[in-house]
């Protein structure tokens, strides 16, 4: 992917932002979420030159409305670059308007990224829309390589008022993009090297966590060493290291109906789906989970599931979709958008996929 720059280490965004003029980046708007601007006011807004506006008004999954609205906003103000500070739906809405500003305008904005979560979202062309004007929502899916944010920083700083809840689903999802992605490669290719040593960063890390402390309070009392969060930072950036070569698997999609139709929290849809999908789909991916295990696993898929089990266990995150307002009646719908929109993925169950997809989202439940 054509990141210009991604730098790394504490105490790095000041310096950074600071650049950015001299890097060619005019005129910023500015895009985040509203729990964030007290600290755009205190880590952002110091450092840039000639900003055009904040943008915070954005709900979670990239609405359409959204995207239009920003999109205005920005053409109006003479934008010519977004600062996305935020987590995924930040990222995704900077990539939409950018997109859609180079339909309308011949130019993509380019984007800088300062990533609170850990998904990875500001490593890959990947983006989502949700379309509001159909009977119900759906998430759209969209792939464009000039919409990957040309700057990118990873500093603990910005993960440390991070709610708790959010940093560590976050994670699982960044564990999501390692694990999927081994979809359509092999054992030697470079995404199965590079997220093979993420995932393991990931679990090292995460199976060390101390329990119910906030990510601030964890930091503040020395539970958590803010050198944690960068190795989770780099984990995030190794599980998404050659984004072009992944392609979503069946846990990804059922995120995508679960968070774009049913309005689940995006980060935390992995929480759900990523172990049983592994677990149901072991044939797909036959014997090239065991980059993935210690060496000699006989069942690499099984222990796999089991391990990422016992991690979204171990953390205190919801592990089935009865944790959120959903009833048993949903499962029909889900069912369905998954048959018409993602067939390949729905695939992966093997034979008799259809009775087998059904017995995978009860299970869910």
């Amino acid at each position: 992917m054509p990141q210009e720059t991604l730098r790394w280490g504490m105490g790095i965004v000041d310096a950074a932002l600071r650049e950015l003029a001299d890097d060619g980046l005019e005129r910023p708007m500015i895009f985040t979420v509203e729990p964030l601007l007290r600290s755009t006011d205190r880590l952002i807004l110091p450092h840039l030159h000639d900003v055009s506006g904040i943008i915070s008004d954005f709900p979670p999954h990239a609405p359409d409305t959204a995207i239009e609205s920003a999109l205005d906003r920005c053409i109006l103000a003479g934008a010519r670059s977004i600062v996305a500070y935020g987590g995924g739906s930040v990222l995704d809405a900077a990539k939409a308007v950018s997109h859609f500003h180079s339909l309308r305008q011949g130019r993509h904005l380019p984007i800088v990224a300062l990533p609170t979560t850990l998904s990875g979202s500001e490593f890959s062309h990947y983006f989502g829309v949700t379309e509001t004007s159909g009977a119900r929502p759906f998430k759209r899916s969209y792939a464009e390589r000039d919409t990957v944010p040309k700057f990118v920083l990873m500093d603990p700083s910005l993960l440390i008022n991070t709610p708790r809840a959010l940093l560590l689903s976050s994670a699982v999802k960044g564990l999501d993009h390692a694990i999927e992605g081994m979809r359509l490669v092999d054992v030697d290719h470079p995404h199965a090297i590079m997220a093979a040593a993420g995932a393991r960063r990931f679990f090292d890390v995460l199976e060390q966590w101390p329990t119910d402390l906030e990510t601030g309070e964890a930091v503040q009392r020395g539970a958590v060493h803010p050198d944690a969060l960068l190795q989770l930072q780099l984990a995030a950036w190794q599980c998404y290291f050659y984004p072009a070569s992944v392609i979503y698997g069946l846990s990804h999609r059922i995120g995508h109906i679960l968070g774009g139709t049913f309005g689940f929290p995006h980060s935390v849809t992995s929480c759900i789906t990523l172990a049983p999908v592994v677990r149901n789909c072991e044939a797909r991916y036959g014997n090239k989970l065991r980059v993935f295990n210690s060496p000699g696993e006989p069942n690499p898929g099984a222990a796999l599931a089991a391990r990422i089990e016992s991690l979204v266990a171990h953390l205190g995150l919801p592990n089935r979709l009865r944790s959120f307002e959903i009833g048993l009646s949903a499962l029909p719908e889900i069912t369905d958008l998954l048959r018409a929109n993602y067939q390949s993925e729905v695939a992966d169950l093997g034979e008799d996929a259809d009775r087998k997809l059904e017995a995978l989202l009860r299970s869910l439940w």
